[in-house]
């Protein structure tokens, strides 16, 4: 399959062969559910914790005698229905929350997301992306160039999370070009995954032929 290359200045300046086995597999839904819920558990980090009546101050004196005064018994003002308790059944920092994810599951369930963003045309090719020196407006003018070329004017006028833009090497010019951005991202392409390819409309992929052939090591 044949894929447009743009430039920065908003040009087509020739095409790439993509392979079928890497951007035309079969959307599967239930995959990719399974891998994008899996690695989101394994970020997060269970923080909230909650102390049982073991854990809590005070409680080493009955509060008042066991019978005489009228009063319900009490043994401890550790126990969970006085204010200042003990917790019943609350969040305990140590809970796991990770999920196994086979590496052939979450390699599979890129290469369905990657093909399904090419079939709708959410993946756009382009040359290179280099700046002298970090300079916002030029960032802006380049996204804007490209939008025009591509004909996905929302590239350019989506305010959330409109593009996922992957470079072949770390380029700090790039990074903090774009930096200003809320709506665009700028990393590796060997930090490539699901959950960010799908939290972006458009994945703008710098260098296609060595990305392509990342991907191909990658999958092996």
């Amino acid at each position: 399959m044949e894929q447009k290359i743009y430039s920065t200045a908003g040009k087509e300046v020739g095409s790439v062969k993509v392979s079928e086995a890497l951007f035309d597999v079969k959307w599967n839904g239930d995959l990719v559910h399974q891998v994008v819920t899996s690695m989101m558990s394994n970020t997060r980090q269970g923080n909230a914790h909650t102390k049982d009546r073991s854990e809590v101050r005070g409680g080493g004196k009955k509060p008042w005698k066991q019978k005489g005064t009228g009063r319900a018994r009490h043994g401890s003002r550790r126990s969970p229905i006085w204010v200042g308790g003990g917790i019943t059944f609350g969040p305990r920092n140590e809970k796991d929350y990770t999920k196994k994810v086979n590496k052939k599951m979450r390699n599979k369930a890129l290469l369905t997301i990657l093909s399904q963003k090419l079939r709708d045309g959410e993946i756009i090719f382009i040359d290179e992306l280099a700046f002298d020196a970090p300079k916002t407006a030029q960032a802006k003018e380049a996204l804007q160039n490209v939008a025009k070329a591509s004909g996905e004017a929302m590239l350019f006028d989506k305010k959330r999370n409109a593009a996922y833009i992957t470079t072949d090497s770390y380029d700090v010019n790039a990074a903090r070009s774009f930096s200003n951005f809320n709506n665009v991202k700028v990393d590796e392409f060997r930090n490539l995954n699901p959950i960010d390819v799908l939290r972006f409309k458009y994945l703008v992929i710098e260098n296609p032929q060595e990305a392509i052939t990342q991907l191909e090591a990658r999958i092996k």
